[in-house]
């Protein structure tokens, strides 16, 4: 499910995406460009420029130019099942980096064969053997644990010195093939394990943020339980009780229980404001709790955040629907922007008082539209305001709500 949430997101526009989606995108093309960078400038360019004008090594280097290639094109299109399989996402194909594996060992063998015919300069030949290494290596530096990885490079250090000590038995070119080997494998093992690890430390932290958002709004609905409990549940008990006694005393044909009925009667009623007032205080946000509640929140979030204007005066309708509105901008901010700045500011004239609530991030569907907002008209419009929201500029979403001051004078 998560693989297929992440192939999704890979078809939405830049802006659209939040900071950890952004990151892997520009993870993911630069180990693209890597791959064919190194392979460029370290078997291309030197391959071209002294690769000997005969046909064994004409052809030789031609095979070893193709095969090049096939190792980038076969590295970019295994980096995401990679990935996915390093985050956890997917699991990867037990064959998945076979041919990969069969292309690295085609290459060595060519540039081996190229190095005894004499094809080249030994130094392209060096350095063809690590621009054959680095793009598996970025595969199975994060398939394998670091210490398999370092070891099997290390092997594969000792195998291939002793292999072109063959064509070019002198210490230095030995020592250089072992050591452009070693380089290779630990630049492969660092440009991946940085950049995966920096990706699953981000995709961690919003995680952690969207379960925040759900144990919070399961905390809200626990206490609503809990206050709902305590009004009925002790009620109910009297009633019943209550209840119970009239249909005893009427059996016996005794007046008092009329009496105990029209304390039953009471109770309900009593009952029935009680729930109204714990319906009341969940549904009613403080507008002044709101503001400054979106400041603390938005800034431990990393968010600057500018809060101007003061909520005194108001009607506490319309101090509740504005603080609906600021509650749910902060949340659509926080888990569906990718916002640096934020700004609330609430003005007052003659006639109306206006709330604005704009931010700097990406606009999502989910804060230009959604049942977050339409539940939020549905409040404004219960005290006659009403609530527009959308793109202001290139990079910035805008919430307004306006209400018009003459509930302050329906409601006084």
């Amino acid at each position: 499910m998560v693989g297929g949430r992440v192939r999704g997101w890979q078809r939405r526009h830049w802006r659209e995406r939040s900071k950890a989606e952004r990151v892997e995108l520009q993870t993911v093309l630069t180990w693209y460009v890597t791959t064919w960078f190194f392979s460029l400038c370290w078997l291309a360019l030197p391959l071209v420029g002294g690769l000997a004008h005969r046909p064994g090594p004409m052809a030789v280097g031609g095979l070893l130019l193709l095969l090049g290639a096939l190792q980038c094109a076969e590295a970019n299109r295994l980096t995401r099942a990679v990935l996915d399989h390093y985050l956890d996402r997917a699991p990867l194909p037990p064959r998945a980096l076979r041919p990969m594996a069969t292309l690295l060992a085609l290459a060595l063998a060519l540039t081996l064969a190229l190095a005894a015919l004499g094809g080249t300069e030994p130094a392209a030949v060096r350095l063809a053997v690590g621009a054959t290494l680095l793009p598996a290596g970025l595969l199975y530096g994060l398939v394998w644990p670091v210490r398999v990885f370092l070891r099997r490079s290390a092997v594969l250090a000792v195998v291939l010195m002793a292999a072109f000590a063959w064509s070019d038995p002198e210490l230095p070119s030995i020592v250089m093939v072992g050591a452009l080997t070693v380089f290779g494998a630990l630049f492969s093992l660092l440009a991946c394990r940085c950049g995966a690890w920096t990706l699953s430390v981000l995709w961690e932290a919003e995680r952690r943020r969207e379960v925040e958002a759900r144990l919070a709004v399961a905390e809200e609905r626990l206490r609503f339980g809990r206050d709902l409990h305590d009004v009925m549940g002790r009620n109910l008990a009297v009633i019943a009780l209550k209840s119970e006694l009239a249909v005893q005393l009427a059996r016996r044909g005794r007046p008092e229980a009329v009496e105990q009925m029209i304390e039953v009667q009471r109770i309900a009623r009593e009952t029935q404001r009680e729930v109204r007032d714990v319906v009341r205080g969940y549904r009613e946000a403080d507008l002044g709790a709101e503001l400054a509640g979106a400041r603390g929140v938005l800034t431990a979030a990393g968010i600057e955040c500018e809060v101007r204007g003061e909520a005194g005066g108001l009607a506490p309708e319309v101090q509740s629907a504005l603080g609906w509105v600021v509650r749910e901008a902060t949340t659509n901010v926080l888990r569906h922007g990718d916002a640096a700045r934020c700004e609330v500011v609430l003005e007052e004239d003659e006639e109306r008082v206006v709330l604005t609530v704009q931010n700097d991030g990406a606009r999502t569907p989910a804060a230009s539209g959604g049942s977050g907002l339409a539940g939020l008209r549905e409040r404004l419009s219960a005290v006659g305001g009403t609530l527009e929201a959308g793109s202001a500029d290139k990079d910035v979403f805008r919430l307004v709500a306006e209400v018009p001051l003459g509930v302050r004078e329906i409601t006084a």
